[in-house]
């Protein structure tokens, strides 16, 4: 197992660039602490925290309530579509109401990359007494889904030195490729990434090479699916679920090529037929349920370290 010196302790968890390795296998091992029945902590002061998704979430917004929830945590009603946003009230603003009433916490998805700078980054007698925590912006980052999937992949091999992960798909509107390649390359994993190369773009090379997917099948660890997000694709015209399959999804006979003890991982939703056959979402080599699961225990870990480093609940 890992060894934890100390909790991660974080003002805001907006990005996994600024994160150190240590800190990153000390949040994993948090995690399967909690995932194994390990004591929780018990705050002496309530800690409020509210759930701000701005984009639509299953798999996140429900895996952070759960997570809020196991953790003891008050939390505050929030519906997007009935805020003050609506009429025109700044993103800033919001945060200073819900601060002003007790919030400690805001978890947040926007569809702006980068929204938290505006948020976090500003003059000292400026700054907000609440703690940010990035849900997925834009195209930019997504920490909790690069962490439960870096637990993911530990949990399976135990180690990140030398394991090979392609990642496939819609790379370039991908929060999720963008987090990963940066965690994984940190990590000592090696990169590759595969798709269409109309959605594949120079900032990629930094971290790992551009293959075909049928060269990569065969040689990889880890199989990393990626969403087609249509609703980022609206310009284009004439895209095939059937031929983006054949060319580029997990199809069986891709599936019986994988080396024997890879595995397949998906951030959710997943477009059945197209990024994988349908059948495959639930074979044995498939780690998206696992992934869900995990998801609770790590963002447990991350709202903790967010907790401890705001000193929150008396910690």
């Amino acid at each position: 197992m890992l060894e934890l010196e100390s909790h991660v302790k974080l003002q805001h968890f907006v990005t996994v660039k600024e994160l150190h390795d240590d800190q990153v296998r000390a949040l994993i091992e948090r995690a399967i602490y909690f995932k194994n029945g390990g004591a929780i902590p018990q705050f002496e002061q309530p800690v409020y925290v509210v759930n701000m998704f701005f984009e639509n979430s299953t798999r996140t917004h429900c895996s952070f309530e759960m997570a809020e929830r196991k953790l003891g945590l008050q939390i505050i009603p929030f519906d997007p579509a009935a805020s003050s946003v609506k009429k025109g009230e700044t993103l800033y603003d919001t945060l200073l109401s819900l601060n002003a009433i007790g919030v400690n916490l805001a978890i947040m998805r926007h569809q702006e990359n980068e929204y938290y700078k505006k948020l976090i980054e500003l003059e000292p007698m400026q700054k907000l007494a609440i703690g940010v925590v990035n849900a997925g912006d834009g195209s930019g980052q997504h920490p909790s889904q690069s962490l439960l999937d870096m637990m993911t992949i530990y949990e399976q091999f135990g180690t990140f030195k030398n394991i090979k992960v392609a990642i496939i798909g819609d790379l370039s509107n991908s929060r999720v490729a963008r987090s990963n390649m940066q965690l994984l390359k940190k990590l000592g994993a090696q990169v590759f990434f595969a798709g269409p190369s109309y959605w594949y773009s120079k900032e990629f090379e930094e971290y790992g090479e551009y293959l075909e997917v049928d060269k990569l099948i065969t040689q990889v660890d880890v199989v990393m699916l990626l969403r087609v997000q249509h609703e980022r694709h609206t310009k284009e015209t004439g895209f095939s679920a059937v031929q983006y399959h054949e060319q580029y999804g997990l199809t069986l006979e891709r599936y019986g090529k994988m080396k024997k003890d890879a595995i397949i991982m998906h951030p959710g939703p997943i477009n059945r037929g197209v990024e994988i056959a349908s059948e495959l979402v639930e074979a044995p080599k498939s780690r998206f349920v696992k992934q869900m699961q995990n998801g609770v225990y790590m963002r447990m870990a991350m709202l903790e370290a967010v907790i401890a480093g705001r000193h929150l609940g008396g910690l």
